[in-house]
């Protein structure tokens, strides 16, 4: 599990195709935590979860399976590409960002950068049948990291950005049709799921989980 408060900013060495998935190899700055990394760890690339098969002195190596690449952007990644890094949390870590499991759920496209100011804010586009995971003001994980959406379109949003996001993650190589990963808040999709009639199966308890239910409770 993650936080979506990225590290640090690794560069990809190796990229080798094996059997229909990827080896990737991973190079960090020395002076990063990345490098107490040991084999069978988990860490977060551009917002996938992915174990640690291999390391070395500045670089750590990872196998990326084909349901990561159908779901993914890390099919298109090469020598020289810029990935968000981050490391699995510890019970004792402070929670910066929000519940980040590193299982991309699809990959959208920026539609616009646009700079305000001091900030910038990019509009992201997705696939419409994620549209129940996403609310205002929620938690969004774009390529690993943990966002707050500011408005939302039609099967779009916008985030905002601001200088210390932009000068560390990155983000700021993103153009108009840059394809990124989407993670949704689990706590949504949870939500969403109870609340879908019929996604559950027969045997299943039917839950006491309603709108009506979460408008008297607060929510």
């Amino acid at each position: 599990m993650f936080t979506g408060i990225v590290k640090g900013i690794g560069s990809v060495s190796g990229v080798n195709r094996r059997n229909g998935g990827l080896r990737l190899r991973v190079h960090y700055a020395e002076k990063d935590e990345f490098s107490a990394l040991a084999i069978d760890e988990s860490v977060s690339v551009n917002g996938a979860c992915q174990t640690v098969v291999a390391v070395g002195e500045g670089w750590f190596e990872v196998d990326t399976v084909e349901e990561t690449l159908a779901k993914t952007t890390l099919g298109s990644l090469r020598n020289g590409s810029a990935v968000n890094l981050e490391r699995a949390i510890r019970p004792i870590d402070r929670l910066g960002g929000h519940f980040v499991l590193g299982h991309v759920d699809c990959v959208g496209e920026v539609n616009d950068v646009r700079e305000l100011g001091t900030s910038r804010e990019i509009w992201i586009s997705y696939p419409g049948e994620f549209d129940p995971f996403i609310v205002s003001a929620g938690s969004i994980t774009i390529d690993g990291i943990s966002l707050t959406v500011a408005r939302l379109g039609e099967a779009s949003f916008a985030v905002a950005i601001i200088p210390f996001t932009f000068l560390h993650t990155t983000i700021n190589a993103l153009l108009s049709g840059s394809r990124v990963n989407l993670e949704f808040d689990i706590l949504g999709k949870y939500v969403a799921r109870q609340l879908s009639p019929g996604s559950g199966a027969s045997s299943a308890p039917v839950s006491r989980i309603s709108i009506e239910w979460l408008t008297q409770n607060g929510f």
